[in-house]
């Protein structure tokens, strides 16, 4: 059978070429030709018979979709509640973080739930993807696993219809012989998942494909599928630490910014049920510079440590380093603290860093960030049993934030018997004193 001609289809001006060009001769952009399979001619239609019929809003709402269980608690949150029926999710992650591990792991689980999974190894043959399950101690008999990189086989299985849920390790080595360039290039990919998605849709099925993170931090190559599916998870660790945090950035079936945190050992990835008393683990005991944060993740309320250290600067401009909070806020809280507070930083280096690995991006942050500053600056700890949050403004107020019945149930749960915010609506806690304060300095006060 002759294979399909392929076009170059331009990324800036959507001209299409049968060649590939360095320099589109349209709009003269440099390298923005990427290959794609030509269209199938179609028989003609009118716009009459080929519209859909419009409905009211009112029989468009959508039904309660019903939701499997993965067995896996912790991706259970990050989805949402567990697998729905079509849903399409992207696993990212640096090569070697445990995404094989954890869809090998969904798999097995499912198998023993009774539910018909199809695990795709793209990348490794079936004798090793058999060796990594016995070395986690999965029984795989509920599993079927196929090898295979092209993907009109593979859509040849899903069509079938005999799959609840598929997993594809990984999209970048899968390729379609309707194009003629490599696997893992911009074309392959964007249409080997479009391919697979559109099946997904169709038969109803959970699918999961595993992309790896390139060096210049892009998913499968350029982010050229998180359009495609409804959610893409990203999997993040920081060097040489057991924890891996898996994070939802997008998610159509549950809430975005979700955090899964798991931990990485020798029979596998198993999650870990209380993350914060893991963040606080190793928390020094009466150290100037650290405060801990109540946050929140999603859904989950969060403790963690968020440490500073202020040190005399040598440097006509002292640096600002911040890991694990935004720079521009570190910037803006010092500039708070020395017209606010009284804390002269102009001469001293400030770094900030959330034990971890944690990425706090809530402006509920900034008064815990501010604490730690200043308790640096000052060489006085923060009392133990405080936790700190609320959104520190330019004027130096202190401004609330949500969840506060949540965050305070979390702190008084890991033994808290104090918390620092701003003034607002105050949900009661068993066991723990709310202190509020409008202004930064008065919140300073009430520490020292």
């Amino acid at each position: 059978m002759a294979k399909a001609r392929s076009i170059y289809v331009c990324q800036s001006c959507g001209a299409g070429h049968y060649k590939w060009l360095g320099r589109c001769p349209s709009c003269q952009a440099w390298d923005s030709l990427v290959e794609e399979a030509a269209p199938k001619p179609s028989p003609a239609r009118t716009a009459r018979s080929g519209a859909a019929a419009p409905v009211p809003l009112a029989q468009a709402r959508a039904r309660q979709e019903p939701r499997q269980s993965t067995g896996l608690s912790e991706l259970d949150r990050v989805l949402g509640g567990g697998l729905v029926p079509g849903m399409v999710t992207l696993v990212g992650g640096e090569p070697g973080i445990g995404k094989s591990t954890l869809m090998l792991q969904l798999a097995a689980s499912l198998g023993r739930a009774g539910v018909p999974v199809l695990y795709v190894a793209a990348e490794e043959s079936a004798r090793q993807v058999g060796l990594r399950a016995e070395r986690l101690g999965l029984a795989g008999d509920k599993v079927l696993l196929a090898a295979e990189t092209l993907l009109e086989p593979l859509s040849s299985l899903m069509a079938e219809g005999r799959f609840a849920a598929v997993v594809v390790d990984s999209i970048q080595a899968v390729r379609s012989e309707e194009l003629g360039s490599a696997a893992g290039s911009v074309g392959q990919v964007r249409h080997c998942a479009a391919a697979l998605a559109g099946l997904a849709k169709e038969g109803s099925t959970a699918l999961f494909l595993v992309g790896h993170v390139t060096k210049e931090g892009s998913l499968a190559g350029p982010r050229v599928l998180e359009h495609l599916v409804d959610t893409v998870l990203y999997f993040e660790s920081e060097p040489a630490m057991r924890m891996r945090l898996l994070r939802a950035v997008k998610n159509r079936f549950g809430a975005t910014d979700e955090v899964g945190v798991f931990e990485m050992t020798e029979q596998g990835l198993v999650a870990v049920a209380n993350p914060s008393a893991v963040f606080l683990a190793h928390r020094p005991a009466e150290a100037p510079g650290s405060a801990v944060c109540a946050a929140m993740s999603g859904t989950r309320p969060l403790l963690v440590e968020v440490q500073a250290l202020v040190s005399p600067s040598g440097l006509a401009m002292p640096r600002r380093q911040a890991l694990g909070v935004d720079p521009g806020r570190l910037h803006m809280l010092c500039a708070v603290l020395a017209i606010h507070a009284g804390l002269d930083l102009s001469g001293h280096d400030v770094f900030v860093n959330v034990a971890g690995g944690i990425k706090l991006s809530e402006p509920a942050a900034d008064l815990a960030v501010a604490v730690a500053v200043a308790s640096s600056f000052h060489a006085r700890p923060v009392p133990a049993q405080v936790v700190c949050f609320g959104e520190v403004g330019l004027a130096g107020e202190l401004r609330a934030v949500s969840r506060l019945g949540a965050r305070l149930s979390e702190a008084a749960r890991q033994g808290f018997t104090a918390a620092l915010t701003a003034p607002g609506k105050q949900d009661k806690a068993a066991g723990i004193e709310v202190r509020s304060a409008g202004r930064l300095h008065e919140a300073l006060g009430i520490l020292w």
